[in-house]
């Protein structure tokens, strides 16, 4: 039986931290928060992996890609260490073996979501990389990624920094990092994930403590 976990992706979906559920994977000492799921062990997949120190996880292939961004720990194969912060890109047809370290990892990975033509392979360590200024002040603006219509960027916010009024073409998808986000909707503290379908508005903004969202726009028409 198909596993279906938020994935009717007209609908607009927040989980916060407080929604979290970890669930054992197959390999011992890796837990899954799942955030959106459509198939079963082999799945399109949005989770939150968490990884135990001294854990790893099987040698497998990416049939549909992989993207992730290390939130917490290192993240080792054996291809390279990714520290916290790293975000990585593995296309359809690359494999590797997770093996990690003394520290742990946790990880914000994507599965099976990659278009057959987007075949670069990246490893982008943005605590190095440069920021660029957002379309409002107050906002910094890192871009990862992007093919066609998709784009994948890190936001910094400062605090007190208020965004107009928009629409996301193509739907938008949202984690916060560090601080708090904020809409007309609700607040996100740190661990929040959103995503909003092809269409949708809404008008965001920080307060005091500011925010550091992972943005992925146009992927979801």
């Amino acid at each position: 039986m198909t596993t279906l976990i938020n994935a009717d992706f007209e609908q607009r979906v927040v989980v916060l931290p407080e929604d979290y559920r970890w669930v054992d994977s197959p390999m011992p000492g890796v837990e899954r928060m799942m955030l959106d799921r459509v198939g079963d062990e082999v799945a399109r997949a949005t989770s939150i992996v968490r990884y135990a120190p001294n854990s790893s996880f099987s040698p497998h292939t990416h049939g549909g890609g992989e993207e992730f961004i290390v939130l917490e720990g290192v993240f080792s194969d054996e291809h390279q260490d990714y520290a916290q912060g790293s975000y990585v890109r593995n296309p359809i047809g690359t494999s590797h073996t997770p093996s990690i370290g003394d520290e742990g990892a946790t990880i914000f990975v994507k599965l099976q979501q990659f278009d057959a033509g987007d075949t670069e392979q990246k490893a982008i360590d943005t605590r190095t990389e440069a920021w660029r200024p957002g379309l409002v002040e107050g906002l910094s603006v890192m871009p990862l990624h992007e093919y066609e219509g998709e784009h994948v960027a890190l936001v910094k916010w400062a605090p007190h920094t208020q965004f107009q009024p928009h629409q996301h073409w193509g739907g938008e998808e949202i984690l916060v990092l560090v601080g708090t986000f904020h809409d007309e909707y609700g607040s996100y503290p740190k661990g929040s994930w959103l995503r909003s379908p092809h269409l949708s508005k809404h008008t965001p903004f920080t307060k005091e403590d500011g925010a550091l969202i992972y943005v992925k726009v146009g992927h979801l028409s």
